[in-house]
């Protein structure tokens, strides 16, 4: 059987976590003042930008290291880095 919806093609990825987040909101206000859109909470295939309140929440966790974030906020809000050494995605094949 072949994969074909993006929700089983998501199944396939495991992530080994490192405890700090390797993702950054730079500035929160920025988020509050100048972004009306939340284009991050969109644009992220692996969900990680979720509004709550008043403050952008990053659920680093589920990161797919695809770099959509740094190049589509609007507001270059977003610190992007590699997770470090041995964390971050891991692919497997069905």
């Amino acid at each position: 059987m072949s994969t074909k919806t993006i929700e089983e093609k998501q199944y396939l990825v495991r992530f080994k976590c490192d405890t700090k987040s390797h993702l950054t909101i730079i500035n929160h206000d920025v988020c509050n003042t100048k972004c009306d859109d939340k284009l991050c909470t969109v644009f992220c295939p692996g969900e990680v930008y979720k509004w709550e309140g008043t403050r952008m929440q990053v659920g680093y966790e589920g990161c797919h290291e695809c770099g959509s974030c740094r190049i589509a906020c609007p507001e270059q809000n977003i610190k992007w880095e590699y997770p470090k050494g041995g964390h971050g995605i891991v692919f497997r094949l069905a």
